[in-house]
């Protein structure tokens, strides 16, 4: 992080001679002189005093020379303590949670495997749900964050990152506790004529413009409204401040305590699983295999039979 010509300036004004010094450093006399020379043209300032009988410092070299050492020293604590912390980011596998996009399933993983990976630890990272800021999120994956957990179909997504595939969920819709269908146990799709259903806005998910494509063929009498291609809880906000209804997913069915979740019955699903860099560490490769390996026993259940949801 110091300059490094610092080691020559000090060895000489140790030795007070550049021959001594070119000695005890293995190099000439005339690569010190040329070193000290530089740097004092590259600092604009005398620091030693030239004689028949050696160098002596001037009053800045006397300045330079006492602060010189702590500099060094300085220096060399702080690349300690980086390395140190780098050592402990490759021991540390970071995992991002949110409302939206909670880490239990990693977590339900995790304490299946961990004791293949006793080199490891976990350190949780929140981050906020926000549709204008969840791209640079996704950007941050390798970064940031060795995994996100997410309900995933997104073309902008996976452009940024890998994704490991864990399961699906069922497409619902969600309504307000006072709307007219937040009683029923399931939805028929002409239940929802006459109503407004705000979805994602095309062209991202293949899954959401699928059934956007059914309904607007099949049934024009619902009403469809956009929403921001990733979901915030500013869409819950709106469903419930709108009295109308949003296409969800049942993962989501406790993200807002004034919604009712509520399945439908087509047969759509989307995938959820683990999102990764695209130039994934070894520890990450060697954690997705150990994973791949419990999902090939199917005496094991899998975190989503045993809870619907997050």
């Amino acid at each position: 992080m110091y300059n490094r010509q610092l080691d020559i300036f000090l060895c000489v004004a140790d030795c007070g001679s550049f021959t001594k010094a070119a000695d005890k450093l293995f190099l000439s006399s005339t690569a010190v002189m040329k070193q000290m020379n530089r740097l004092e043209k590259h600092w604009g300032m005398r620091l030693f005093t030239r004689t028949n009988h050696g160098v002596h410092l001037t009053p800045a070299g006397e300045s330079v020379y006492k602060d010189a050492r702590f500099l060094i020293s300085y220096s060399e604590r702080a690349l300690e303590k980086a390395r140190q912390l780098e050592n402990e980011a490759a021991t540390t596998l970071r995992v991002g949670t949110s409302i939206l996009n909670p880490c239990k399933v990693f977590m339900d993983l995790w304490n299946r495997v961990n004791d293949r990976f006793p080199q490891f630890k976990i350190s949780i990272v929140p981050f906020e749900d926000r549709h204008e800021e969840i791209l640079s999120v996704i950007d941050s994956i390798g970064q940031r964050f060795d995994f996100l957990v997410g309900v995933c179909d997104s073309a902008e997504w996976l452009s940024r990152c890998r994704f490991y595939p864990l399961g699906e969920y069922r497409r619902c819709v969600a309504v307000p506790a006072t709307h007219r269908l937040a009683a029923q146990s399931l939805i028929k799709i002409t239940d929802l004529y006459g109503e407004t259903l705000i979805m994602v806005k095309r062209g991202d998910s293949p899954i959401n413009d699928r059934i956007r494509d059914y309904i607007e063929r099949e049934h024009p009498q619902i009403r469809i409204e956009d929403a921001p291609a990733f979901y915030d809880m500013d869409v819950f906000n709106r469903c419930a401040r709108e009295n109308c209804v949003l296409s969800t997913v049942e993962c989501w069915a406790d993200v807002h305590p004034s919604l009712v979740t509520i399945p439908v019955d087509w047969e759509d699903t989307i995938p959820y699983g683990l999102l990764y860099s695209k130039t994934p560490a070894e520890g990450i490769v060697q954690f997705l295999e150990a994973v791949e390996q419990i999902r090939q026993n199917p005496s094991v259940p899998w975190p989503a039979d045993a809870e619907s949801g997050f």
